[in-house]
């Protein structure tokens, strides 16, 4: 990235928080006690996945999947918030912030595309069941896993190249609790409409795409859950309501912010909606895809009884 050296900012200031000096022991309180929670409940459904041979399955390989991105997305962002508000330092490099955009771009969009994922696999165990472990082959699930992961990086790549080639001058105030697309493309001295337009198709055609795939699973399964007896129907709804409610939050929160011109950003509608899916999410995916299931009920009473 080259024309990154020809800008004057070394450094930027994270000011998301600074603005509600009155209540930052609270606030640290309040994400340390949700950032080790989220560590705690997905570290133990990692752990739970990979041990428990009972586990072994698609869906809890994907759901593995899901749970390491849930301790990778608060990682990146929320040290560093909890460091500005106990230190009030609020300092972030410019390669500490290059690398902070690549990484929390890069987690987003392999969400993303792994919960489409997630998404076509429940609709082959519940629309088509008999032939669900010949479809979902080892091969198959290490493929779409791969491919999910290889998604989100070149993805983050192509978005991060875009931004970091940019000027930057005078301006270094970022209006957010970390380095995020929308307001440090704000910040830069260069012109950024052509930019703004290859983020948003790209953004908005792989979002929309995930978002379809994703939407169109959960109405076949609908479909095929009228049809079963009320027993196994008040099941399946329970389960698949919750999972696409947790799935309609984060597909909502991550297009309000991307797909949309920087123009429209909105400092404190923003850091609500980021804390969406930045935070809330990865602390509720292991209680609402997992920890209600019974299989995972058992398979963490082994483990711990094992501890």
């Amino acid at each position: 990235m080259p024309r990154a050296n020809l800008s004057t900012v070394s450094e930027f200031v994270l000011v998301g928080l600074s603005d509600a000096p009155q209540v930052r022991l609270l606030l640290f309180v309040l994400f340390l006690t949700i950032y080790l929670a989220t560590m705690a409940g997905n570290i133990t459904m990692l752990v739970a996945v990979s041990t428990d041979t009972h586990l072994h399955s698609p869906m809890y390989f994907f759901l593995g999947n899901l749970s390491l991105l849930d301790i990778l997305c608060p990682t990146i962002t929320v040290p560093k918030m909890l460091g500005a508000l106990l230190l009030e330092n609020e300092v972030i490099s410019f390669t500490g912030c290059l690398l902070q955009l690549f990484s929390l771009i890069d987690v987003v969009g392999t969400e993303i595309f792994l919960l489409a994922v997630m998404a076509y696999d429940r609709y082959v165990a519940v629309c088509h069941p008999l032939q669900y472990l010949t479809i979902m082959s080892t091969r198959l699930c290490a493929r779409l896993a791969t491919g999910t992961w290889l998604a989100g990086f070149l993805n983050s790549a192509l978005h991060t190249s875009l931004i970091f080639t940019l000027l930057f001058c005078d301006s270094n105030r970022v209006h957010q609790y970390y380095c995020d697309i929308p307001p440090v493309l704000g910040l830069s001295c260069s012109p950024t409409w052509s930019r703004e337009l290859v983020i948003l198709l790209v953004a908005g055609v792989l979002g929309s795409a995930a978002f379809v795939l994703t939407l169109g699973s959960y109405l076949h399964i609908l479909l095929a859950v009228l049809a079963m007896n009320s027993e196994s129907r008040h099941k399946a709804l329970s389960t698949c309501g919750s999972h696409l409610a947790v799935v309609c939050l984060f597909y909502g929160a991550t297009i309000c912010t991307y797909v949309r011109p920087s123009s429209t950003y909105s400092p404190g509608r923003d850091r609500v909606v980021s804390m969406l899916y930045g935070i809330l999410t990865p602390l509720l995916n292991p209680i609402i895809y997992s920890l209600r299931n019974k299989e995972v009920k058992w398979a963490l009473s082994r483990l711990i009884s094992h501890v």
